[in-house]
């Protein structure tokens, strides 16, 4: 008996419900969030850094799915390998063999942190976390782990842990006993590891939420700390690896940092198939896999599976022949340094920081009274209302989408896929020069929907 199924027919008859089926069996919140803001559009297809409507109207994607498409969307070369994997039929996941993909791909990626010496593979970020803070902890015997003031590592429980936003954290508890530390305070690092319990600092070495990167040395004096004390340093480069920040990790910045386990995801996917990847130190592994009783102690169902292993060694392949690092580093700094200018001459824009294609740009309580007024209005109702200001009509006006980088910030963050370039850089510019111009006016549509938002912020409460 033949099973007939036609995707293309599926979704050319129920493609119009996206948001009615997601609002009745997904989420709920997410349809209501994205019609408020005006954000509940109907993108056809994608490829590179652009996305498409049923009009035809192209939208520069400066969000990358939160960095998952790091070489844009539908890279032939990614997509070539896929098809290739899936035409082998492969003996996959029999998990009493070893099969070539997993260890192919390993050999690569540590040839890019050459004081590692293994890999284990899981499916996202957040997996890749927890196998780092399960490792860090069997390896030292040690309960506890630190983490940083406003952190983010994920949303499952043990990640949850080393969350530094309690807004995440509210109703889930209680978690595991890791404290929080600010990030650059090697004091509060030193008192903490002081008390003989810790097994590990898990950090990102710029942070996704308000893109805050550790000040110069900070990461090599904790290291240093840390080996002090018998403890692990733990980098989350789940955002920020692969070419991310200007180097394939950010850690990289800082000469002499060699973190004892590195957690990577998102861009690895080559934004088809989920994968996670925890890097460590040969010593770490072998205790924690002692001996053949413990071969599963740690383990993923789908984890080393074949297509999402023929899709990371793709794009590894893609990152150096393309040379997407230095593309990344070159266009930030381009782009960067573009915006940076802008500083003088709107009163709104206090900020623009980060490496590479991570890019902050916060805003921030102006000087004139009729500007000070409207913001004082939007930050009585809710901090971070002025940033969805600026969101909002960068992607109805100017088809560019981009996101606010937290909740109650006034930041907004760009991570763009890694092969944009000068023309992205220059309609990205542009179009925010627009609009900074039409918040700076004081009047028109810009301040009206933030009175709109006022409203719904008040409502929420």
């Amino acid at each position: 008996m033949t099973t007939e199924f036609d995707l293309g027919r599926l979704l050319a008859e129920r493609g119009a419900e996206r948001y009615e089926l997601h609002g009745r069996y997904l989420n709920h919140q997410l349809p209501r969030m994205l019609h408020t803001i005006g954000f509940d559009k109907v993108y056809e297809r994608g490829e590179g850094a652009y996305f498409w409507d049923a009009d035809g109207n192209d939208y520069l994607d400066m969000l990358a799915g939160f960095g998952v498409m790091g070489l844009g969307r539908h890279h032939p070369v990614v997509r070539k390998a896929l098809h290739d994997v899936l035409d082998a039929s492969l003996a996959d996941l029999t998990r009493f063999d070893c099969q070539p993909l997993p260890g192919l791909l390993a050999e690569k990626l540590l040839t890019h942190s050459p004081h590692l010496d293994r890999v284990f593979f899981g499916n996202s970020g957040t997996e890749a976390v927890e196998t780092a803070l399960k490792f860090a902890r069997y390896a030292t015997g040690k309960p506890r782990v630190l983490y940083c003031d406003h952190a983010f590592h994920g949303l499952t429980t043990g990640s949850l842990s080393v969350n530094g936003e309690s807004a995440f954290r509210d109703g889930f508890v209680p978690l595991l006993p890791d404290t929080a530390v600010p990030l650059g305070d090697l004091d509060a690092l030193a008192r903490e590891l002081k008390k003989g319990d810790v097994a590990a600092l898990v950090v990102e070495p710029i942070q996704g939420k308000g893109v805050h990167e550790a000040p110069p040395g900070y990461l090599r004096s904790a290291q240093e700390l840390l080996r002090r004390h018998k403890a692990l340093l733990i980098a989350d480069e789940v955002q920020t690896g692969l070419g991310r920040t200007g180097d394939f990790y950010a850690y990289q910045h800082e000469d002499g940092v060699e973190p004892d386990l590195v957690c990577v995801a998102k861009a690895l996917s080559g934004g088809y198939v989920p994968v996670g990847a925890t890097l460590g130190k040969d010593w770490i592994f072998k205790k924690v896999y002692s001996s053949m009783d413990r071969v599963l102690v740690h383990s993923a169902s789908f984890g080393s599976n074949a297509q999402a292993m023929a899709a990371g060694l793709a794009v590894l392949s893609v990152m150096e022949n393309e040379q997407i690092v230095a593309n990344a580093r070159a266009t930030g700094d381009l782009l960067r340094s573009r915006l940076t200018e802008l500083i003088g001459k709107y009163e709104l824009l206090a900020d623009v920081r980060g490496r590479g294609l991570m890019i902050g740009i916060e805003f921030g309580r102006p000087r004139s009274l009729k500007l000070r007024s409207r913001w004082t209005m939007l930050q009585a109702a809710r901090k971070g209302l002025f940033a969805q200001m600026v969101v909002v009509p960068l992607l109805q006006r100017h088809r560019i989408l981009t996101q606010v980088s937290g909740d109650h910030l006034e930041v907004i963050k760009l991570i763009p896929p890694l092969v944009v370039g000068e023309k992205e850089v220059d309609r990205f510019v542009d179009a925010f020069t627009d609009v900074m111009d039409d918040a700076h006016s004081g009047s028109g549509l810009m301040w009206d929907f933030g009175k709109t938002l006022v409203k719904q912020a008040v409502a929420n409460r």
